[in-house]
């Protein structure tokens, strides 16, 4: 079999859009609201779901207990939209705790994954606007540092589907609930 004879992995799949305008309402409830993270649209691309999500995060001085995050399943990547920040990374854990399975993040968000107290000989990298992010599945990573703000588009590649679907009129209601 060459590489021209394939079939699409998603054979008449519909296309999703987003528009600025929702992004920007999500942002609008972060802001507000302080919710951190926020499913905007997961959708099936055929092998795999995709997830679409915004987070704005406020200053921060130093980072909590125990908030080294992990998602066993999920990769992410962090599109920044503006503000800046500070982020350790890697894959050696210290104290790692499972999160429970009625956990919102596991539910609704990136799935299985875990809190630890730290990650062993971590890479630092300082991110701003306009900078993409890739943490792989199962790799630490944890703010240590925010002046002001950051606020970045999330894309979630989700190749065992562990996260619900959520279409665009999910989306709306999650919006209009919250006064957007």
């Amino acid at each position: 079999m060459s590489a021209q004879d394939v079939e699409p992995s998603c054979r008449m799949c519909p296309s999703t859009y987003v528009s600025s305008e929702e992004i920007q309402r999500y942002v609008n409830v972060g802001r507000q609201s302080g919710a951190t993270d926020q499913q905007v649209r997961s959708v099936d691309i055929g092998k795999s779901n995709v997830q679409i999500a915004v987070a704005h995060r406020g200053a921060l001085v130093e980072p909590r207990l125990n908030s080294v995050a992990s998602h066993e399943l999920v990769t992410e990547v962090y599109v920044v939209l503006s503000g800046s920040g500070t982020n350790r990374i890697g894959p050696d854990l210290v104290g790692r705790q499972r999160r429970p399975s009625d956990n919102r993040a596991v539910q609704f968000l990136n799935g299985p994954g875990s809190n630890s107290s730290d990650i062993r000989n971590p890479e630092t990298h300082e991110l701003k606007a306009g900078d993409v992010f890739v943490i792989p599945a199962g790799t630490g990573h944890q703010f240590t540092r925010i002046a002001d703000h950051i606020t970045y588009l999330m894309v979630r590649v989700d190749p065992d589907k562990v996260v619900p679907l959520m279409d665009e009129g999910a989306s709306q209601a999650y919006l209009s609930e919250r006064g957007q």
